[in-house]
């Protein structure tokens, strides 16, 4: 294995709770048929009434394939902890507080017994006031040390953004409590003459895990006051940190820890995160130490009506001659309008900044044509605004000024925008949890609330619209991250190494993986094992072998040919399909060309252009086994799970028109092969079960690979990644196995947690699978069950009702699930 670049992946963890509440909550109904309130002549008008007059006419009315009613609740309050400073409480109450939630009181009360503790509770539910009463307060304790910081505390964010609304809300709750509490940001837009102050005197500093990778851990000879002194870490939003992105961030939790106790310090964690399955478990993970859980969300909720919402299928073609369906874009962009006419203030959540701008400029164009005071109410909201227009647009939807907002998730993360009424959602985010975190933005001020899910041409999303179960009857989903990934693990050890000389007591703090990795960093010349430990041996920075967002390698720098001027990286791991010659690369709003790509030189040279079409890189795939870790029998089949080499190619890209989705042509490309060492799982059929399935030669390519490409647009429901995340493969006759066989991998070096997540979900992954494939309304397949818009074959061969039968066959024997999920009812069908 080698380190010269080195990349990244995702997993470990515990928890218990107590204190007396005042009053008892009403706990949530799961699910009722939809209510049509009466209109009581308030000037808000019922959820209920409002979705009827958005699917006024019978068309119209006929996409709505699902409402649910989410009943209101009551809260729950109980009293602070008597160890919160009185002058804390006062400074609460002067918010407009009184009492806190239960909820709130029990987590500061776990904080102050010294327990780390997860706030996993719904959105607007008062995680921030949870974690700031008992920081508050032991920052007033220590306020009275000889040098006046005797008590210091760090808050992660994940993005900047965050960082500096908190920022604005700690320093209006603490300025009662005059200098005793010193908050700062500390990022890389901190000015250079501001971080020494930082450093010397701030008491509550306020970071992201990039910084405190490449900024603070590097530097804790200058940190040393503070990190002696360091009582809580916040991390925040701590759901996000999923992936390979979260498994970078808990080596950046341990390498924290390590620090704090050579200086003395033994830090409690205090986490908050939406809701989400075992949150202990995944704060465990990402700090790698024991965390309570508090999860019994004791705030109110007014009502909530949520639609699901499938556009119709256009008279348009797409591959093949497959039917399309009319855009989420263009559907919500048209929602987005109606809700606006009627006066109800709302957000529609997109995925892109192109499609924010989209549907904001589309909305305005069709309010015009009623009324031309209407398009100045709504407006876009995205990445690559300046931090006062964001404010300027947020403080504009609160008042009322603005009525609809159309916003990628940069509003998504606990920026608190209240008093909405209505969310459109333009296709399903990826996990349950964003789900209900972009639904919970509206109805936080408890008023009843409409959230809409609009659908896109995608097997997940009709699947979803058509199993409304998959969505209000399952709890929200685990966080996959596996800190052991010897990608993401070699090079912290070498960052930790740089920062103090590993020993051997270190290794149990790093994980298992630690023994096998040194002598391989020790041979790769990165570690020099002396007498005290191993040292770090190289001139350079270890903290700049990775980027912890990223894959790592040499980043492709993306430049505008005409000027010169950087406009941003990419990751080399996603030049190929991202910056490739003729891609549409979209920044801060703008829209460019890739003219060339030069590999040798890692750069890519842009030009600004408006093409009315987005692009989408395709490429062909091998898969050879290397390891097999876990083998199970699934009739006479197998499912497996271990280490795979992936040998990818990027060969061509599609055109395709920005409103309709229509295909307007391919290009070819001659770009050289890659290869990944990851991990997969993968299973194969036998000649028995073919014959018994009616799986002929001639349509067995075509079944197993319209089962993969569906397996692929599934699997989010049950592992926390998007379908760009991963990657398959199906082969008639596979040389490693000697069978018919279909892989799912994970898209990163050394594995995500995903293909983990596939193997111990395999059964209830593959039942949705086939569930999905069977009740899709098209004859012979389409993008909303078989089709994949990143098929390297132009999505041939594909044999949709071979793949159902391929599917209800091997699930037929299926023993329960290796995670402990039982065999879903329906999967012998």
């Amino acid at each position: 294995m080698a380190f010269n670049h080195l990349p990244a992946a995702m997993h470990d963890a515990l928890g218990p709770l107590s204190v007396t509440p005042v009053t008892h909550s009403v706990p949530m109904a799961k699910k009722h048929r939809p209510s049509q309130p009466p209109e009581n002549g308030s000037s808000r008008l019922s959820p209920a009434v409002v979705l009827d007059r958005l699917a006024a006419g019978a068309s119209r009315a006929a996409r709505i394939t699902h409402t649910e009613h989410l009943p209101p609740r009551t809260g729950s309050h109980a009293l602070w902890p008597d160890r919160i400073r009185p002058e804390v409480v006062a400074a609460i109450a002067r918010a407009g507080i009184d009492h806190p939630w239960t909820h709130q009181a029990v987590a500061a009360e776990h904080a102050l017994d010294g327990e780390s503790v997860v706030i996993a509770t719904g959105t607007a539910s008062g995680k921030s006031l949870a974690y700031l009463a008992p920081v508050l307060s032991a920052l007033l304790d220590g306020s009275d040390a000889p040098n006046g910081r005797g008590t210091t505390a760090l808050y992660l964010a994940p993005t900047k953004a965050l960082a500096a609304d908190q920022l604005r809300s700690v320093k209006a709750l603490a300025a009662p409590l005059g200098s005793s509490v010193r908050p700062a940001v500390y990022d890389g837009d901190t000015p250079v003459e501001e971080r020494e102050w930082v450093r010397q005197y701030a008491n509550y500093v306020l970071t992201n895990p990039d910084m405190l990778h490449r900024g603070v851990l590097p530097s804790h000879p200058r940190w040393a006051s503070f990190l002696r002194a360091l009582r809580f870490v916040v991390i925040d939003e701590c759901h996000t940190y999923r992936g390979v992105f979260g498994s970078h961030v808990a080596q950046v939790m341990r390498r924290l820890r390590r620090l704090c106790a050579r200086y003395g310090s033994d830090p409690v964690f205090l986490l908050a995160s939406a809701t989400a399955a075992e949150p202990s478990v995944a704060a465990g993970r990402l700090t790698g130490i024991p965390v309570t859980e508090v999860s019994d969300d004791a705030s109110p909720r007014g009502e909530m009506v949520f639609a699901l919402w499938e556009p119709p299928l256009t008279e348009l073609h797409g591959e093949k001659g497959a039917p399309v369906r009319r855009t989420a874009t263009a559907e919500t962009a048209d929602l987005l309008t109606g809700l606006t006419l009627q006066g109800v203030r709302s957000v529609a959540f997109v995925r892109s900044r192109r499609d924010a701008e989209l549907i904001s400029l589309i909305a305005k164009e069709r309010l015009a044509e009623t009324d031309r005071s209407l398009p100045g109410r709504v407006a876009a909201y995205r990445g690559g605004y300046l931090p006062e227009e964001r404010r300027a647009l947020e403080q504009a939807l609160h008042s009322g000024e603005l009525l609809g907002l159309a916003a990628t998730t940069a509003l998504e993360l606990g920026i608190d925008v209240s008093g909405l009424d209505a969310v459109v959602i333009a296709g399903y985010p990826g996990t349950r949890a964003s789900l209900w975190q972009q639904a919970g933005r509206a109805g936080r001020s408890g008023q009843g609330a409409l959230a809409v899910l609009v659908a896109r041409d995608d097997p997940l999303d009709t699947f979803l619209v058509h199993h409304p179960e998959a969505l209000f009857q399952q709890p929200v989903e685990s966080t996959v991250l596996d800190p052991d990934n010897p990608y993401v693990l070699a090079p912290h050890l070498c960052a930790a190494a740089a920062e103090l000389p590993l020993t051997e007591a270190d290794i149990p703090l790093f994980g298992p993986a630690v023994p096998e990795l040194l002598p391989q960093l020790e041979a790769a010349k990165l570690l020099r094992r002396r007498a005290a430990g191993w040292h770090w041996t190289r001139r350079e920075r270890a903290a700049d072998l990775t980027d912890i967002r990223g894959g790592g390698g040499r980043p492709v720098q993306i430049v505008e040919e005409g000027t010169g001027r950087l406009l941003g990286t990419v990751e080399e791991s996603a030049a190929h399909t991202a910056v490739h010659e003729g891609a549409v690369h979209l920044h801060q709003g703008r829209t460019y060309l890739v003219r060339t790509l030069d590999l040798q030189e890692s750069v890519a040279l842009v030009e600004e252009a408006a093409p009315p079409y987005s692009t989408t890189a395709r490429d062909t795939t091998a898969v050879a086994v290397l390891k097999t870790d876990t083998e199970i029998p699934w009739g006479d089949g197998r499912l497996c799970f271990g280490s795979v080499e992936v040998t990818h190619q990027v060969v061509s890209f599609l055109r395709r028109r920005l409103i309709t989705g229509e295909v307007l042509g391919e290009t070819k490309l001659d770009l050289p092969p890659r290869t990944l060492r990851t991990r997969a799982v993968w299973w194969t059929v036998s000649e028995d079960q073919l014959d018994a399935a009616g799986i002929s030669p001639e349509i067995l390519g075509g079944a197993l690979h319209a089962a993969e490409h569906a397996s692929i647009g599934m699997l989010p429901l049950f592992a926390t990644c998007d379908r760009w995340d991963i990657g398959g493969v199906s082969v008639p006759l596979h040389p490693d196995t000697l069978l018919p066989t279909v892989f799912v991998y994970d898209g990163h070096p050394g594995g995500a947690g995903f293909a983990e997540r596939a193997f111990r979900t395999a059964c209830a992954w593959l039942t949705a699978t086939r569930q999905a494939i069977a009740s899709c309304e098209c004859e012979a397949g389409c993008p909303s069950c078989i089709q994949s818009p990143k098929c390297g074959n132009g999505n041939e061969p594909l044999h949709k009702r071979g793949a159902v039968r391929l599917l209800a066959e091997l699930l037929r024997n299926a023993p329960p699930d290796p995670g402990g999920s039982p065999r879903p009812e329906g999967s012998e069908q």
